[in-house]
């Protein structure tokens, strides 16, 4: 691949991967079709089409990885210092995939796709989807663009929600999986804080029972849902280095008035804003319904177990300053596949950031990275 040039012009594509009279059938039993996945990728396949890594993103994550999406979009993609020539994912090496989940709303069917009984959005009559329909979704579209088996598949967050639920249902197709930041199953600290992020959408009188297409919806709603979001992905340590009690306002008097703010309120204010401006309120409900539905151990006789069939190399990744997901959530994960006899290791990212560390130490992350991928090519050989 030539290298910087043939990344940098990197579109999205989209792929009809359930098309009329198939459906795709839900974990719920409801029903979805057709269904189209938004993709990008990085590298060229090789002969044997399986130097494959498949990255799963985040909550409000998209397909694009890495690169510019077009002379249009100069933005570069969210882990981008980790994909391309020579980077942790060496796009000289490997054939990398990003593609939109399942209910999100960057080309992905999700609740703002048209419904073809109605010809409307199917805003809140989108079907309640998991991680697991995500990951099967996921497995279909692989097998039409051709990969015939995945060298990794890694993600942090929801990401490496997805990634763990790949191990259990197909490691037999994959030879490695890079789990980061994420439980075995979402804890009721987690719950409670996706409840109250939907709470605070659900009740902005302009989120209209969810039917707001195609107007603007619930954006005070779904700022306030992100500036809760983003007090968890930060630890108290980043929160103080990088605000402490800086005050917002250069008028000193403003400081005894209610409406000033010091400059940490003011942060959450953006993120706020510049949520609203790229993502739809509807499908935040639904993916944080999804994270709230995570275990690994669902038709299992528990979240251990479900790991029992794992084949592929596993390397688990926790956040020292995580408050979200915090270590151990990783470090049992590990343990339980140990105490089964697989291939897995724990590395701790020794990071201020909070959860947001996997979207910020890449300097730290690459040489993990990189290592544990030389590790799973020289096991196939």
């Amino acid at each position: 691949m030539q290298a910087q040039e043939s990344l940098g012009q990197q579109q999205t594509h989209y792929l009809q991967v359930v098309s009329p009279p198939d459906v795709f059938v839900l974990e719920s039993g409801a029903t979805l079709s057709p269904v189209t996945v938004a993709y990008e990728a990085y590298g060229e396949p090789n002969a044997g089409r399986d130097n494959a890594v498949l990255i799963l993103h985040a909550l409000t994550g998209s397909a694009h990885a890495a690169g510019r999406s077009g002379p249009e979009d100069r933005q570069p993609g969210w882990w981008d210092p980790l994909i391309g020539p020579g980077r942790a994912f060496d796009t000289n090496r490997y054939w990398v995939i990003c593609s939109n989940i399942l209910g999100s709303c960057y080309g992905t069917t999700g609740p703002a796709s048209i419904n073809p009984a109605t010809g409307r959005p199917y805003a809140m009559t989108f079907p309640v989807v998991t991680v697991r329909d995500m990951v099967r979704l996921q497995r279909l579209f692989l097998e039409q663009l051709g990969v015939q088996r995945l060298l990794c598949v890694a993600g942090g967050s929801l990401g490496g929600m997805q990634a763990l639920e790949w191990l259990v249902n197909f490691s037999d197709w994959l030879d490695a999986a890079l789990v980061i930041a994420c439980p075995a199953q979402l804890s009721a600290q987690g719950i409670a804080f996706n409840l109250v992020q939907r709470l605070a959408i659900m009740q902005d009188p302009a989120w209209q029972g969810g039917d707001y297409y195609p107007g603007p919806g619930p954006e005070r709603g779904l700022a306030l849902a992100r500036m809760i979001g983003t007090i968890t992905y930060k630890s108290d340590e980043s929160w103080r280095f990088k605000f402490g009690r800086a005050f917002g306002e250069a008028d000193p008097d403003g400081y005894y008035r209610f409406g000033s703010r010091f400059e940490v309120e003011n942060y959450l204010h953006y993120q706020g804003r510049k949520l609203v401006q790229r993502f739809d309120a509807n499908s935040y409900l639904y993916l944080t319904k999804a994270m709230d539905l995570h275990d690994i151990g669902r038709g299992y006789g528990s979240w251990q177990e479900a790991l029992s069939g794992v084949e592929s190399k596993v390397l688990v990744m926790g956040i020292s300053s995580d408050i979200l997901y915090p270590p151990y959530q990783q470090k049992e994960i590990v343990h339980a596949l140990r105490r089964q006899g697989k291939e897995a290791r724990y590395a701790e990212l020794k990071s201020p950031f909070g959860h947001d560390a996997f979207l910020i130490e890449f300097g730290k992350m690459t040489p993990i990275i990189r290592s544990f991928l030389d590790e799973v090519e020289r096991s196939r050989r």
